[in-house]
């Protein structure tokens, strides 16, 4: 360093330490946190998305910067329009199973982690596979005051092509175990969880799957029962590794949780997601305290995990209530949810079957009832 660059430097440092406290309160008061669930989310316009989409606009930069951002959460099978960014846009997936496509290209899966960037005037759409809810990060910056340019709705046939063979119609071996995994935690048979267990984990539920439908249990079936389920998976694992059997440890959650009023105001927005809309009725206005405690607990910390999705929630609180008599009414509401989530009429019918071969056939019964009652108010029968 020269004599005369290090005495520049030198007085720089200087006047910096000299001014330093109004120059640090000025960076300092340039800064803007914008807390988690802060912002209202919005419905997606029905000229730009096909579906229910829920906007979050999470921030916009000030001038000289052009660039803004929003959390987007699209409902199973809702998309955008075909539609171009002047100077390109990126998406951070953060949960669920998504869907892209550019104009003249194939149809692209995107899953949690992943990073989608398009490039500018590129003609594309974007939004959640038939089978699971999506969510996204995305960034694009504005020119001459514009992100976007929306075109025509994406032909139906298009996103549908995707789906794997047989994949809405008809659960898989994993689903299958799931829900009478949390069917016979709710009635507290043991042997029979024992054995619903292993035949899950031989299926390729993971253990920290396990471990995540036997804890979200506890809201719908109560402590001691979620307990007791977790120490049976305890010794239902510890005896598959004695007998040399690996099973997958499973993931951790990918998304931070939040805490205190944040988490409060994420729990309600997922849980008017999965009830379609917010939850209000004579039982909550007689005690608020049930529903904070359903939406910071369940539908925030809990639903907030992202090591799980919502459809094999809903099918193990659907497999709980369905072995659980006289909850017909959280039974039928917890249905509709599974429909909202992504899973088919079809799938929901193979879970009565499922409930009725390998459970018990007075909870395949009150399935069925509850699901024709869901069926039907679904379609205005």
């Amino acid at each position: 360093m020269s004599g005369a660059n290090g005495l520049r430097i030198a007085m720089a440092s200087l006047t910096l330490s000299l001014a330093g406290p109004s120059l640090a309160q000025s960076a300092e008061s340039s800064l803007r946190i914008t807390h988690h669930g802060s912002q209202e989310a919005v419905r997606g316009a029905a000229n730009h998305f096909s579906g229910v989409v829920q906007v979050e606009l999470r921030f916009a930069s000030e001038f000289p910067a052009r660039v803004s951002g929003g959390l987007v959460s699209f409902e199973p099978g809702a998309r955008t329009v075909w539609h171009t960014h002047p100077l390109g846009q990126t998406l951070f997936v953060t949960r669920g199973l998504g869907l892209v496509q550019r104009w003249g290209g194939s149809v692209q899966e995107m899953r949690p982690g992943d990073v989608v960037w398009i490039p500018a005037g590129v003609k594309h759409w974007h939004g959640a596979s038939h089978a699971s809810a999506m969510s996204h990060l995305a960034i694009a910056e504005q020119l001459d005051g514009k992100t976007v340019d929306w075109l025509e709705p994406v032909a139906d046939a298009v996103p549908a092509q995707v789906a794997a063979p047989g994949a809405i119609d008809a659960l898989t071996a994993k689903q299958q175990a799931i829900a009478a995994v949390a069917a016979f935690a709710a009635m507290s048979d043991m042997p029979r969880l024992n054995a619903a267990l292993n035949q899950g984990l031989d299926a390729g539920l993971s253990i920290g799957e396990a471990k995540e439908i036997l804890v979200q249990l506890y809201a719908y079936v109560g402590f001691p029962k979620s307990l007791n389920a977790l120490g049976e998976l305890l010794k239902v694992t510890q005896g598959r590794q004695q007998r040399g059997i690996h099973d997958a440890a499973g993931r951790e959650p990918v998304r931070p949780i939040p805490v205190g009023e944040e988490l409060l105001a994420v729990g309600a927005l997922n849980q008017a997601r999965i009830a379609g809309g917010a939850v209000k009725n004579a039982v909550t206005d007689f005690a608020p305290l049930i529903n904070q405690y359903l939406q910071a607990h369940l539908f925030g910390a809990i639903f907030e995990r992202d090591n799980l999705d919502w459809a094999s929630r809903e099918l193990a609180t659907v497999g709980a209530l369905a072995a659980t008599p006289g909850v017909e009414a959280q039974l039928r509401s917890h249905l509709r949810a599974s429909l909202r989530v992504g899973l088919t009429a079809a799938q929901l019918r193979q879970l009565t079957q499922v409930l009725a071969e390998r459970v018990d056939p007075a909870a395949a019964g009150r399935a069925e009832a509850a699901l024709n009652q869901a069926l039907a108010a679904a379609t205005g029968g």
